[in-house]
């Protein structure tokens, strides 16, 4: 049973296959700026055991671009593999991993230290940290070339996360479909088209009660980059 889907695309476009819209989905007008702002076309996903927000115009059209291209350039690209049957297999798509001094995070056996903090992803930080409620201290980055890049499904769990972690995701570039899936009743899915330019907040127990995922699409499409901001804990 689909729970929903929050499109600004038509459905099931760059999706392997189709997602009932059931309109599960509440309309924050209301708590808009005057001229709309960062916030025009906010939207809370009203799911079971999560809390999602999702701003499809975070940011204008001209910061799209520029943001986009930047980040291309400057950022610290790498081509990690996960070890499956004794051998070593890349995984489809780049990544980067950026932070505070001392914010390791690991995930299916990959270590990634540190890379000091470019402009651009500074820019992006300061300007959703207050939509967000929280003060990140690192930021996973990916970089989707094509539509045979993907992420499988997955939650940000691991321990260094903390509990109910607030993690913030910023894509650039193409749209891609975002889909949800409940962990104890699979049949419960949602899905989100990410937009150019959007931020999606999860916050609560979205990641210990829901996978996520980007899925491959056969249409030919250019390239997206994902930021997920989050905050690597002390543990003591």
């Amino acid at each position: 049973m689909s729970v929903g889907t929050i499109a600004t695309a038509p459905p099931g476009v760059g999706s392997s296959g189709p997602v009932r819209d059931t309109g599960a989905v509440h309309d924050q007008a209301g708590l808009f700026d005057a001229d709309g702002g960062r916030r025009a076309g906010a939207v809370h996903a009203d799911l079971p055991d999560a809390d999602l927000t999702y701003l499809p115009a975070f940011f204008d059209p001209d910061d799209r671009v520029r943001l986009f291209d930047e980040l291309v350039e400057t950022t610290a690209w790498r081509q990690d593999a996960i070890t499956m049957y004794g051998k070593a297999v890349p995984i489809p798509r780049l990544q980067a991993w950026y932070g505070d001094p001392g914010r390791t995070y690991s995930y299916s056996n990959i270590e990634l230290e540190p890379e000091r903090w470019t402009p651009a992803l500074l820019e992006v930080k300061v300007a959703i940290e207050p939509e967000a409620g929280v003060t990140f201290n690192s930021v996973l980055c990916n970089r989707y070339r094509d539509g045979a890049d993907s992420v499988a499904w997955h939650s940000d769990d691991e321990p260094e996360l903390g509990v109910d972690p607030v993690i913030a995701s910023v894509s650039f570039g193409e749209r891609r479909a975002f889909r949800f899936r409940h962990r104890l009743d699979p049949a419960l899915t949602h899905e989100i088209e990410l937009e150019p330019g959007s931020l999606l907040v999860m916050r609560g127990p979205t990641q210990a009660c829901w996978h996520h995922q980007i899925p491959k699409t056969s249409r030919p499409i250019g390239e997206r980059l994902n930021l997920t901001f989050r905050v690597i804990v002390d543990r003591g």
